[in-house]
């Protein structure tokens, strides 16, 4: 399986930027990994198993890995914009 990219994202929320970070970590470190950095530091990290990603007993699909990272991402998006940190 090949190691999805990623997505980054510059927002502002109330005058305040933040980047949101989200990368797949890949097979060997299985894990989605969201990071929300705000004035240059990582305010929170946010860390998804392949295993809650993938459904027991089905082959691992980078499709589904591809979705999820996304789905993550904009999740997190959608929150910060709400007024509240995942």
């Amino acid at each position: 399986m090949q190691v999805q990219k990623g997505f980054n994202s510059d927002i502002t929320v109330r005058g305040q930027k933040y980047h949101i970070q989200t990368e797949d970590w890949g097979t060997q470190n299985p894990y989605l990994v969201s990071r929300i950095f705000c004035n240059g530091a990582v305010m929170k990290t946010i860390k998804t198993p392949y295993d809650t990603v993938l459904k027991l007993g089905s082959v691992q699909s980078e499709e589904a890995i591809k979705l999820a990272l996304r789905r993550q991402h904009t999740t997190i998006i959608d929150t910060l914009m709400a007024g509240s940190l995942p």
